[in-house]
């Protein structure tokens, strides 16, 4: 089945087809960093983790860039009046993003470009847009330059607006522009500004506006047209609307696919700074388990807005102990037999269909938990064959979605000093347990038994022995 995406643009589902046969180039917008990341970035970032992952596995080559930006007015306003310079700010903000992204299991990306580092590709942009009549360097000797949104006819394309209807550009003065919705390609240095955040131009020193950056970094890396562009739901007006007429108007193509996620409401709200109700990545991943709250944020389709709550962890959390229980009993069942370590890890047809049908990971969980409970029937039943496909199946299909509890990225918490403890504790019970029912004490052995289901232990019976595990 060839894979069906939601083009921003064209408003539809689009077959995919690369570029270039087996070749795929991916551009999502990464964060500015002006402060600490919340959910709404985590968010996005692993959704487009999702798509990669996806992608990757049927067999495409994904080069995925992400960008840093790291030079823009909230970084500047943030560092001012602090002793802390901007770049040492937007340096110390990027490595709290690497490290939320790296907690949640997050592919590292082909390359992670920062702005500071294409300045003289965003100018050469510049001035190609200058020279074709769709720029103009601000009259008054202020160092601006603007876009010259009249001048293209396609300004509106990728949100279906007519110029009448657009908001006036908000990201400079409207002193010296021709039209309140030219948008900043340039911004002159003024007065009280670090001069180590000012660059030269053909236009006097200054920095680029904040839409010049992206289009700069994707057709440095991925070229003049390429695959897949990426970004969270507001981005889509005004910053992707103006990368792509910037970008269109200097020549390049350009992306082929539009791609936007879904935002992240609070309790039912809208996360904003004003409602003092966003919740902080570092925040988030102290709360559970880095892969229940990567569970959380990728459970629901990518393009729906989710909504974090008090209990969204928690359900979170019993629905991927689910999947861990189950690999747990069957690895237990399975050691010593034949179907030990057998069965190819691919993820059955229904799987793919879902994921193919513009990544409809809540359709493909459904595929992962009816195996889970198809391989706990056959266990039951004692058909170690079909159990042993089921768990092929389950660590196919979490491997996929990066949810995989035998991935040894996740398995550090057991080694956790807790957890070596209360093993150790539950191991010794257990064994006085034995001994107990081996000296036909069964009213001891059932009180061991009780105490440990009382503190939410479950205790398995098997031909092995007995196991534990986490209600």
């Amino acid at each position: 089945m060839t894979m069906q995406l939601y083009d921003s643009k064209a408003q539809a589902l689009r077959d995919f087809v690369p570029l270039e046969a087996g070749q795929v180039s991916m551009y999502v917008c990464g964060p500015t960093v002006q402060s600490s990341p919340h959910i709404g970035h985590l968010r996005s970032a692993l959704v487009y983790d999702q798509l990669r992952r996806w992608l990757s596995y049927r067999g495409l080559n994904v080069t995925f860039v992400r960008n840093v930006t790291d030079i823009d007015d909230k970084i500047l306003i943030n560092a001012n009046g602090s002793s802390e310079q901007w770049w040492a700010l937007a340096y110390r903000y990027e490595l709290e993003f690497t490290a939320g992204y790296q907690r949640l299991g997050i592919l590292a990306p082909t390359y992670e470009p920062r702005a500071t580092a294409s300045i003289s590709e965003m100018q050469a942009i510049i001035a190609t847009l200058i020279e074709r009549g769709h720029a103009y360097a601000a009259p008054d000797a202020s160092g601006d330059v603007y876009f010259d949104s009249a001048s293209w006819a396609a300004y509106g394309a990728l949100t279906h607006q007519s110029p009448g209807n657009m908001e006036a550009a908000t990201d400079s003065s409207p002193r010296a522009k021709r039209d309140p919705r030219d948008f900043a390609l340039w911004k002159g240095s003024k007065k009280g500004e670090p001069a180590s955040a000012a660059w030269t131009s053909p236009w006097g020193r200054g920095r680029p506006g904040w839409h010049i950056e992206c289009s700069a970094m994707a057709a440095r890396y991925l070229g003049d047209h390429f695959d897949i562009h990426g970004g969270g739901l507001d981005l889509r007006f005004p910053h992707h609307e103006n990368e792509l007429a910037q970008s269109n108007a200097a020549g390049s193509d350009f992306a082929n696919y539009w791609v936007h996620n879904g935002l992240v409401n609070v309790n039912g709200q809208k996360m904003s700074k004003s409602l003092g109700n966003s919740v902080f990545a570092a925040e988030l991943l102290d709360q559970a388990r880095a892969i229940v709250v990567r569970y959380f944020l990728g459970a629901a389709h990518y393009r729906s807005t989710i909504d974090y709550n008090d209990g969204s962890l928690a359900e979170a959390e019993a629905a991927l102990e689910r999947v861990e229980s189950f690999l747990d009993r069957a690895d237990r069942r399975l050691a010593g037999t034949r179907f030990a370590g057998s069965g190819v890890e691919v993820v059955p047809e229904d799987f793919a269909t879902a994921m193919d049908d513009d990544l409809a990971v809540p359709q493909a969980l459904g595929v992962l938990h009816d195996t889970v409970r198809a391989g706990n029937a056959a266990l039951d039943a004692e058909d170690l064959h079909a159990a042993a496909s089921a768990r092929s199946e389950v660590l196919a299909m979490s491997e996929v979605l990066g949810i995989n509890p035998l991935s040894p990225g996740w398995a550090v918490a057991t080694d956790e000093p807790a957890m070596v403890a209360l093993s150790a504790l539950v191991e010794r019970l257990l064994g006085d347990r034995t001994l107990a029912r081996e000296n036909r004490d069964y009213a001891a052995a059932d009180r061991i038994r009780d105490e440990l289901v009382a503190a939410g232990i479950t205790i398995e019976d098997t031909p092995s022995g007995a196991h534990w595990s986490f209600d």
